[in-house]
């Protein structure tokens, strides 16, 4: 893998998200080696992912190369690659650039989408994890308004011009939000052609209301602003299959939409190596100072970590917030050796939930306080923007929401590369 030898402890990182970036940080220039792997060069915030899936921002307003971010920066290295197997017998990894020793080694995968096991919908469904993923998604939306103005049928243009989200949390209600306001904005004017009225935006939720991780009087005046943007919300509903624009749903009611997005749930991107004992609903069990069960010099943060606290009995929830602060306590816990002494066990502090529902809607819970309406998402876009890599992204980010805001207009509503479905 062509790096140096050192007499430093080596501290191997897998994942360049939030977790893995504020432990490369909070290691920076100290008297460890670090080398970080990941099979991409960059860092995503993928927080708004829905919005370069929905024309609101290019990639490269959310993606921040791994490099820049440390450079200049002594004995950190990274190198693009896909991890293969742990060999923690020898300390050692198998990746696919080569083996590489280890003295640390830190587990910061993130999630994949999760299936349940459906096939079928794994196959015909969009998922929105990565930026190719929002990529994808945002072409196929717009190659099915291309092919709806091609076909004599009204059934199929109304199924091509529709789109269903299965998953009603943060994910898919800011999803529906925003394909809500480009059918109300944008798309009149881009496709005179066809009768937008008959595009429906349908969100799907398995549960009785939407936003089931946030407080009751955000999911009222979260479904509440849906109902305002013209979505269709179906709770308590699941769904069977999709297949041929059909979706079947188990109580065997049918939906049509020529787009399918899954955002129902998610399981933790898991190496060969760690055996089954140490995982707990597809995620790694970590104690309260990130070492993975049976393991003491292996840990997980962020995402791919479950670690359990008093006030988070079932584990801490799957935010950004929560991996970085991981990524920040396992530096200092590396850097005293978890001397117990110098080192109290890790405690999240909980800064509150928000979610977007579009223009001038969004809610907050902040502790006590709970809000919604246009402050809850003035606090929403500060936030997200303090929070982006690089003050290029966030200069970006800024005018294009400015110029959407004052224009009621997404300017990138471009089939950069056309979607292929895989066979």
């Amino acid at each position: 893998m062509n790096i140096p030898e050192t007499d430093k402890k080596r501290v191997v990182i897998i994942g360049g998200g939030f977790a893995g970036l504020h432990l490369a940080k909070g290691l920076k220039n100290s008297d460890f080696q670090i080398v970080m792997l990941d099979k991409n060069n960059f860092h995503t915030f993928q927080p708004l992912l829905y919005q370069v899936a929905t024309a609101g921002l290019e990639p490269d307003s959310i993606a921040y190369p791994l490099r820049k971010l440390f450079k200049g920066s002594m004995d950190f290295y990274f190198r693009l690659a896909e991890v293969e197997e742990v060999v923690s017998g020898d300390n050692k990894l198998k990746t696919s650039i080569g083996e590489i020793l280890y003295d640390y080694l830190v587990i910061a995968t993130g999630t994949t989408t999760n299936f349940f096991g459906n096939k079928e919908l794994e196959k015909n469904a969009m998922s929105m994890k990565s930026v190719s993923e929002a990529l994808d998604l945002r072409s196929l939306i717009l190659q099915n308004f291309e092919k709806a103005l091609l076909t004599s049928s009204i059934e199929e243009r109304e199924a091509l011009m529709s789109i269903a989200i299965v998953g009603a949390g943060p994910t898919g209600v800011e999803l529906a939000g925003a394909l809500a306001e480009l059918k109300k904005h944008v798309l009149p004017s881009d496709y005179p052609d066809l009768n937008i009225d008959r595009m429906k935006v349908q969100l799907i939720e398995m549960s009785d209301r939407v936003l089931p991780p946030m407080s009751a009087s955000a999911s009222e005046k979260a479904l509440k602003y849906l109902n305002e943007l013209g979505v269709e919300v179906k709770l308590g509903e699941a769904v069977d299959s999709y297949t041929d624009n059909k979706i079947k749903l188990r109580s065997g009611n049918e939906l049509y939409a020529g787009t399918l997005i899954w955002a129902a749930g998610v399981k933790g991107n898991l190496l060969n190596g760690i055996p089954e004992s140490s995982v707990e609903r597809s995620r790694y069990i970590v104690d309260r100072y990130h070492r993975i069960s049976g393991y003491k010099n292996i840990m997980a943060i962020g995402d791919i970590g479950i670690m359990k606290t008093d006030n988070f009995p079932d584990g801490l929830p799957m935010l950004a917030p929560v991996a970085n602060q991981q990524g920040a306590h396992l530096a200092k816990a590396l850097k005293v050796n978890w001397d117990m002494n110098k080192l109290k066990p890790f405690e999240y502090f909980d800064k509150g939930v928000m979610a977007t529902v579009g223009r001038n809607r969004a809610v907050a819970d902040l502790g006590k306080l709970k809000f919604g309406g246009l402050m809850a998402w003035m606090v929403w876009m500060f936030v997200h923007l303090l929070s982006l890599v690089g003050f290029r992204n966030r200069l970006i980010t800024f005018f294009n929401w400015s110029y959407n805001y004052f224009n009621f207009d997404k300017g990138i509503r471009l089939i950069i590369r056309p979607y292929k479905k895989a066979e």
